[in-house]
């Protein structure tokens, strides 16, 4: 079988990566490499699928559905694995085998085309926050994540250096960067992070109603996790005349269900979507850029 990518994830990786043509251009041969180490079926790649993986839809030699995901080293796949063996299935997708081979992973099938965008906007919102609740665990002894004050430093850096070529998006990224050290002054908890969880992470199951998938894990504070959920259709909200309102709503709630500091959630909110909003600006996503540096704005 032909593992030709998706054009959604060889675009998102020309974006990020400037090695991503190395990696795909391998591709093929590790797909079938992997396929047939294991012994699998394959039955189709995914599609749309990722922005930094493959993900195939396979069979094991005893006929049970799985998923084979396919990631370059910068997507971190090996801290993806670790953070899924913690979680042991509680609240994410289950790893289906003991052997670690880099950038390889072999899931748990879940319904791949059913995530809970698929239900009304309040429904959606209430199942990816009880699904999240799930995955906020303390964190293994030794652990090899990133922490939070790691990865927004590395971000700080870089919308540093696009608001230093864009004099529009100054005075949200210095809002942004002062909110950032002060959220970092005193973290009012440690605990293990999905780190990009959002309600298209959160896929039908069988096991289990809705389960996380993709995993960006990162160790923090659960308001740093929570934030990029408030945003989340925020192409809706832009759309609303009240979405200034239903935001500030959205956040109340969010933060009073899941027993988060609505201050702090906010903060954390501004930082998040300012940052992406500079880095859509930066490859060139301009529609996307205007919608998170005006959704920030409100906040």
């Amino acid at each position: 079988m032909a593992f030709e990518p998706p054009r959604r994830l060889v675009r998102a990786l020309g974006e990020t990566a400037p090695d991503g043509d190395d990696w795909l251009a391998t591709l093929p041969e590790v797909a079938e490499r992997a396929v047939a180490r294991r012994e699998l079926t394959v039955e189709r790649v995914q599609v749309p699928g990722g922005r930094s993986s493959l993900v195939v839809l396979v069979r094991t030699a005893e006929g049970v559905p799985a998923v084979l995901k396919l990631a370059p080293r910068r997507a971190r796949p090996e801290s993806e694995r670790a953070a899924l063996v913690h979680w042991g299935g509680l609240g994410a997708v289950q790893v289906r085998e003991e052997r670690a081979e880099e950038g390889v992973l072999l899931l748990e099938r879940l319904h791949p085309d059913v995530s809970v965008r698929s239900l009304p906007e309040a429904k959606a919102l209430l199942e990816a926050a009880g699904t999240l609740r799930r995955l906020w665990v303390e964190p293994p002894d030794s652990h090899p994540f990133e922490t939070v004050a790691e990865r927004t430093g590395r971000q700080a850096e870089a919308m540093r250096a696009g608001a230093a070529a864009d004099a529009e998006v100054a005075p949200l990224v210095d809002a942004a960067l002062g909110v950032r050290a002060e959220l970092l002054a005193s973290p009012p908890e440690r605990r293990l992070l999905h780190g990009t969880f959002r309600q298209s992470k959160v896929l039908a199951g069988d096991r289990m109603p809705w389960l996380a998938v993709g995993p960006d894990p990162v160790v923090g504070e659960s308001a740093f996790d929570l934030a990029r959920l408030v945003r989340d259709r925020v192409e809706d909200l832009i759309a609303q005349p009240s979405g200034a309102s239903t935001t500030r709503r959205r956040i109340k709630r969010l933060a009073e269900s899941l027993e988060v500091d609505q201050e702090r959630l906010r903060g954390w909110t501004l930082f998040r979507a300012v940052e992406s909003g500079v880095r859509a600006r930066r490859v060139g996503r301009e529609q996307d850029a205007e919608l998170l540096l005006e959704f920030a704005g409100w906040l």
